[in-house]
């Protein structure tokens, strides 16, 4: 048992090393490429391109919650072993991913339609591209939802070089489909919703093709189960919960932003969004090194590994999320002036208060990993999608007095949800709340506050390129001797050291 577990800490060490390198490359690819998507569109058609997929992302809780349901059971099934139960598992949520997609291809073809057309503030003159690429939005979520299945089977095996290919190639695609924008001689914002939609088609053949050849289990073959679909449906629906209330408050906020001030502001947000994608890239990668792990711990009953699982990817999720967003927040004007030609209003406040909120839901997402692990999620997901709803009212009321009203409403509800997540783990589990207390969120905030101060004063005294070297220099001299000694046991700072080691004889 403790050899399996140490072979399991030293492949999820391996993972998280390869994939933290690669995210550094995609962290810089996508804002780059974000940079040439906003000089080439311009700010009003960049900002038409980000409130018109808002509208199809209403649709997404759909794709979410199937999307959960088949990376838990998948994972658990894969954990336990059965093989014939894997293959029904699969082959079942295909079929549920293939009836989601065509769901979400007639409401984005109904109520999103006519939403776009009458709802949203968009110049008359450019109706009709906003319609054009609308459908094309439809089409490329209808292909992400089919490619799903085939991507958790990936990361369920822990084939993270896998993983971490596709996603280079992926930001490749783009960031090319960003500078041929400078040869078109026809509307760019069309062209780019075009061979956007290219570049999702050509990733799902990738994955199928290579799960075929790497996964028996992931042939699909016409399975029906009633009585596993009703389970899975189960945990969908409580998920579905959680997943429309995330759109009311996140694109429902967005279309309330372009109520009140209108495409530009929308722009601004986007470049927001923009850098929050990217940082979620970045810091996502890394737990998928290692939410495998738990589920799997789970499925065999291994439960004081599950609890260190969860107590220890909440340390390292903090570490590593702060370590790139909290220099980057630290001197985000000037990183935007030079990422982008033309930098919209309130993209800067809108871009630190978004490293808040990431730096706060991706310190806790292995306490939510842990529950919808469980399978066990009705009532901790109506309780907190309930929370969610509250973000609407909070944002509306607060866009009355400021545009930041917006993220800053996320952050409040966002920090009562994770209250809520931990005790309901403990009910669920048995997990001590007050070890991860004292294990990882006191000695996270002590990193907090002492890295801040000297690379705060330091980039406020220099301006331009000297303050954000100087800033992340003494935010990096001070950060990591104290995430080592303050954070990391002696336990797993001996680990660190070894493998780092192993990695650079």
């Amino acid at each position: 048992m403790a050899n399996s577990h140490s072979e399991n800490n030293r492949r999820i060490a391996k993972n998280t090393l390869f994939l933290y390198f690669r995210s550094i490359l995609l962290l810089f690819v996508g804002l780059y490429t974000s940079r040439e998507v906003l000089a080439q569109l311009g700010v009003s058609d960049f900002g038409i391109y980000n409130v018109v997929g808002g509208v199809i992302i209403l649709f997404s809780f759909i794709q979410n919650a199937m999307n959960s349901a088949t990376s838990r059971f998948f994972t658990f099934d894969l954990g336990k072993g059965n093989f014939e139960q894997l293959k029904r598992t699969f082959s079942l949520s295909m079929l549920i991913h293939i009836f989601t997609a065509l769901l979400v291809f007639i409401l984005g073809e109904t109520v999103g339609l006519w939403f776009l057309n009458t709802q949203l503030i968009i110049p008359e003159e450019r109706m009709e591209a906003a319609n054009f690429i609308y459908q094309f939005t439809i089409f490329t979520a209808c292909v992400g939802i089919l490619q799903l299945p085939y991507m958790v089977a990936i990361n369920a095996h822990e084939r993270m070089k896998v993983y971490a290919y596709t996603a280079i190639a992926d930001a490749v695609f783009k960031l090319a489909i960003a500078v041929s924008l400078g040869f078109a001689s026809v509307d760019k914002l069309k062209i780019y919703s075009v061979l956007l939609f290219a570049v999702y088609a050509i990733m799902v053949v990738f994955y199928w093709v290579y799960c075929h050849k790497n996964f028996p289990e992931t042939h699909f073959k016409w399975f029906w189960d009633k009585k596993m679909f009703l389970e899975r449906m189960a945990f969908s629906s409580y998920e579905f919960l959680g997943g429309i209330s995330s759109v009311l408050a996140v694109q429902g906020g967005t279309i309330l932003i372009n109520r009140f001030y209108g495409i530009l502001l929308n722009a601004a947000n986007g470049v927001s969004e923009r850098v929050m994608a990217a940082a979620n890239q970045f810091t996502g990668n890394f737990f998928a090194a290692i939410a495998p792990q738990i589920t799997k711990s789970l499925s065999k009953g291994e439960m004081d590994y599950f609890y260190s699982m969860v107590i220890r990817s909440s340390k390292f999720c903090f570490l590593l999320s702060f370590l790139v967003m909290a220099p980057l927040a630290l001197q985000i004007d000037f990183v935007l002036s030079v990422w982008l030609k033309v930098v919209p209003d309130y993209a800067g406040i809108f871009c630190q208060l978004n490293i808040v909120n990431i730096i706060l839901i991706f310190t806790f997402i292995s306490v939510w990993h842990g529950i919808i692990s469980t399978g066990k999620n009705k009532k901790f997901r109506i309780i907190d999608s309930l929370m969610i709803i509250t973000m609407f009212p909070f944002i509306y009321f607060g866009l009355h007095f400021s545009p930041v009203g917006y993220i800053c409403s996320h952050i409040l509800v966002n920090f009562f949800r994770v209250i809520h997540a931990m005790f309901s783990l403990r009910k669920l589990t048995g997990f001590s709340v007050r070890a991860l207390v004292n294990q990882s969120l006191v000695r996270c905030l002590a990193v907090g506050a002492i890295s801040l101060p000297l690379p705060f004063v330091v980039g406020n005294y220099l301006s331009g390129v000297y303050g954000f070297f100087a800033s992340g220099a003494c935010f990096l001299v001070i950060f990591i001797p104290s995430s080592l000694f303050l954070v990391l046991t002696k336990n797993e700072r001996n680990r660190l050291f070894d493998f780092m080691k192993a990695r650079f004889r």
